[in-house]
């Protein structure tokens, strides 16, 4: 069986994790053509329901693991992990094997690659070379180097709930992280983990106990570790964590705060610009501290006699919305990759969403796609307010039964009225919560946001999947939440795969209109939105961060503007002036903000 690196890409673009639903099987669609995505490890009943599926449509043995099942958790994720790694095996054998012919399979993989690629270099000459057999003979060579993408998961370090058996809790590796990262480690996936929402000490320390994390004589390891990160500090902290245990973190996943799908994590005000300009300055830096960390970590591992490594990779995601932004990242920034989520989601060769909410999406606004307190997480979390879990939770409300029924509990975390840990989104929950509310003296403009706050709270873990089991035909009628970035509103028709690569090259564009802001200012207006609701919140003691957190952000902001300004002149010329025009008014909307002038 080949063995194919997880480093191994020939695209610049990689499909980030959306949601538990929407890239459940993303790799079964797309790891064939090269492209790498990542699977969501929250939902292992969706993950189960989806295996199942598989299994039927591909004729493949197929046997329960039912929650009553030892390690079900883990079983199930291992289990569905190695389906998805056979069936994209099988998919690129055959891909491999069938003619350079147009609309073949291996010809979509080549005319879908970048450009200015040189396998893109390769294939051209291919196609010009008259004499049949030196073209046969670079056509072998080119199905050897038409190989998969990265099928990656993700872990959400927060999601780590602690399992209980009639009242007594499990032991800690049965908790939710914990055995999700047991799924994976256990799987014949060659790929990597993408840890989120920040570090988990007791799962890092656990990942030690898996071979695949570690490397062989020549410095190579099955399973290797993507950090989502914020800042460069976030990058530092967990990177000196993981060396120090003999793990490295081959790949520091940077995000912007705000503007991204999903939930928000909002920084002090470090634009995502100025974040890259750090990481490209300091990563030598980075370089030199953790490699003497690592060889200390893997001496005490046992592990001494692997070859180190000597780098990592850079990548970056977060509201990229055009080729121009695209190729400047990955030029200016040097970073490796540029993640393109959202987008995606109108690409159904790529992602799962039902027929109502995708359609739904199309027709977005930018009032449609907003910041709520859905999360049950506490965490800021993009909403689509069109869409049918929306619609549903809205009823509930009317008919006097708001909550959820809560039928999987993976954030089930607060126990300020029960002792076992139940979900902030369950009915059981909010009923309580609004009957001590009634009881309670608040100023009536704060007894208002906290009652929105409470009510706003919405079953995500169970519906975030009904993007996948309502196409699937597994639970047609389950309810959608969206979970989009509010970049979807520059995207408003349903693409092919091909067109979205189009776009992402810069061979077609699917922009609804140029009048669109760049990247970098968009996420800037999102944290001066940000900052205005917090300082609105502030009077009435329901600002999420503290007066010198605030203060510290509208500085950083003023700071980020400055950089912007300085760095406008690297952009692409036609653009410019409108970058700084936006700026311009960015700043213009930032002076005033002030908890100086806040009615307090």
């Amino acid at each position: 069986m080949t063995e194919y690196s997880s480093n191994t890409t020939n695209h610049t673009f990689h499909i980030p994790v959306m949601g538990t639903g929407f890239t459940i099987d993303t790799p079964l669609k797309v790891a064939r053509y090269g492209i790498s995505s990542s699977i969501s490890l929250v939902d292992d009943v969706l993950i189960e329901q989806v295996r199942k599926f598989y299994c039927q449509q591909e004729n493949e043995p197929y046997e329960e693991i039912t929650n009553s099942s030892d390690d079900s958790r883990a079983r199930r994720i291992t289990a569905y992990l190695n389906l998805v790694d056979r069936l994209v095996r099988r998919q690129v054998e055959e891909l491999q094997r069938s003619p350079f012919e147009k609309e073949s399979e291996i010809t979509k993989y080549y005319e879908m690659l970048p450009d200015d690629s040189p396998l893109k270099n390769e294939y051209a000459e291919m196609l010009a070379t008259a004499d049949q057999s030196k073209k046969s003979a670079l056509q072998e060579i080119l199905r050897t180097k038409a190989v998969p993408g990265s099928i990656d998961v993700n872990i959400m370090t927060k999601l780590d709930r602690d399992r209980y058996n009639k009242g007594e809790k499990l032991s800690p590796i049965y908790a939710d992280a914990m055995s999700a990262l047991r799924g994976f480690a256990e799987s014949t996936l060659n790929s990597s983990m993408v840890f989120s929402a920040g570090i988990n000490k007791r799962l890092y320390r656990y990942m030690t106990e898996f071979k695949d994390f570690f490397p062989n004589a020549n410095g190579e390891m099955k399973k290797k570790i993507i950090l989502k990160v914020s800042d460069h500090r976030s990058s530092e902290i967990q990177g000196r964590f993981l060396a120090k245990l003999g793990l490295w973190a081959s790949e520091f996943r940077i995000e912007s705060g705000l503007n991204c799908g999903g939930h928000a994590f909002a920084s002090k005000g470090f634009l995502l610009g100025v974040v890259l300009e750090e990481f490209k300055r300091k990563k030598a830096e980075l370089l030199k501290k953790l490699i003497p960390m690592y060889a200390k970590g893997l001496s005490e591992q046992g592990a001494c006699d692997a070859r180190l490594p000597d780098d990592f990779r850079i990548t970056v995601q977060g509201g990229v919305g055009t080729a121009d932004e695209h190729q400047f990242l990955l030029k200016y920034y040097g970073v490796n990759s540029v993640g393109w989520g959202t987008p995606f989601m109108l690409v159904p060769e790529a992602t799962h969403m039902d027929d109502v909410n995708i359609k739904r999406l199309m027709n977005a606004s930018d009032d449609d796609v907003y910041l709520s307190d859905a999360s049950p997480l506490g965490i800021p979390f993009w909403n689509l307010r069109s869409s049918t879990s929306e619609d549903k939770r809205r009823e509930r409300i009317e008919k006097g039964k708001p909550g959820s029924s809560c039928p999987k509990g993976f954030v089930g975390f607060n126990t300020e009225f029960t002792k076992m840990p139940i979900c902030v989104a369950s009915r059981a929950y909010i009923n309580k919560k609004l009957k001590l509310l009634a009881k309670e003296s608040h100023p009536p403009k704060a007894l208002d946001i906290i009652k929105e706050r409470i009510l706003a709270k919405a079953c995500i873990c169970h519906e975030l999947g009904g993007n996948a089991t309502v196409p699937l035909g597994i639970d047609p009628e389950a309810d959608s939440t969206v979970c989009c970035g509010p970049g979807i509103v520059d995207f408003c028709k349903i693409a092919t795969l091909r067109e979205m690569l189009d776009h992402i090259y810069g061979r077609f564009s699917l922009l609804k209109s140029s009048d669109r802001p760049h990247m970098f200012v968009k996420e800037l207006g999102l944290y001066i939105d940000y900052l205005r609701k917090e300082i609105d919140n502030f009077p009435v003691g329901l600002a999420v961060n503290s007066a010198s957190f605030l203060e510290g952000m509208r500085e950083n902001l003023f700071k980020g503007i400055e950089y912007y300004q300085a760095l406008s002149s690297e952009l692409v010329e036609d653009s410019q002036e409108k970058f700084l025009a936006g700026l311009k008014n960015m700043k213009k909307a930032l002076e005033p903000l002030s908890l100086d002038k806040a009615e307090l």
